[in-house]
């Protein structure tokens, strides 16, 4: 398997080097690039099915790459390598892009490849870019990407009604796609959404979209129905905040 670094840090691309050739024996040829021209040349040539992209170089941002390949070129799985603000990896993960954070680390790294190897071929990585440049643009991200079994499923905030925890997975329930069930635990959702203030937690198993509650029933303990005819639980010490959050709605 082919890999390609472009970074414009030549310390940076160094280490990447090390710890890809330690830790990554997918990896059997690996080719360095110092800014995105001279990157987007080298994918040409040397057609990778990994490029390790850094976010911020002089001149360009990473992001830019769309700007050099019709989306149907853009084959290789990419990893961002980033020292980037804490909001700019929320956008990463909201679009489900796979990202590298700076200092580097050895398990970090091999995560990430392994990631790559198991999404290339399925994970419409043009598709999870363009929602990436989108969001880095836009003042409030409203789309949220959920890995699928075949990709990348881009879902706007307003269509999802409550998301459950299933152990170490999340059962996603939308207006438009039904249930989706994603490989990821409930707290990712909720430490990702606790800036949108539509999302409400009643409960640990539980976050509602408070635009989609249908009714309050106080029978039974109490709980929550959704527009799906859906329920969720109410914790005991939520009612009283609950109920007083759906008067300010």
């Amino acid at each position: 398997m082919k890999a390609v670094i472009i970074d414009d840090e030549e310390k940076a691309k160094r280490l990447l080097r090390v710890l890809i050739e330690d830790n990554c024996p997918q990896i059997t040829e690996l080719q360095e690039a110092s800014d995105l021209p001279e990157g987007v040349r080298l994918i040409n040539e040397f057609q990778p099915e990994i490029v390790f992209l850094d976010i911020e170089m002089p001149g360009y941002s990473g992001i830019q790459l769309l700007d050099f390949f019709a989306p149907s070129q853009i084959t290789f799985e990419i990893i961002f390598t980033t020292a980037y603000s804490e909001y700019a990896i929320k956008a990463f993960k909201l679009n489900a892009v796979d990202y590298l954070l700076k200092p580097l680390r050895d398990e970090q790294v091999a995560e990430a490849v392994e990631k790559a190897i198991q999404h290339r071929g399925k994970s419409k990585i043009s598709e999870r870019l363009e929602e990436l440049k989108n969001t880095l643009k836009a003042s409030s991200v409203r789309k949220v990407g959920l890995p699928v079994s075949n990709g990348v499923l881009f879902v706007k905030f307003d269509d999802i009604i409550m998301l459950e925890a299933d152990r170490m997975y999340t059962k996603v329930y939308s207006e438009e796609d039904g249930e989706i069930l994603v490989s990821k635990p409930l707290k990712f959702f909720m430490d990702l959404l606790e800036d949108a203030p539509e999302f409400y937690k009643p409960h640990r198993s539980y976050l509602i979209n408070l635009k989609h509650i249908k009714q309050y029933v106080s029978q039974d303990g109490g709980y929550i129905v959704m527009d799906n005819n859906r329920n969720a639980s109410i914790s005991r010490e939520k009612k009283e905040e609950f109920l007083e959050v759906m008067q300010s709605v």
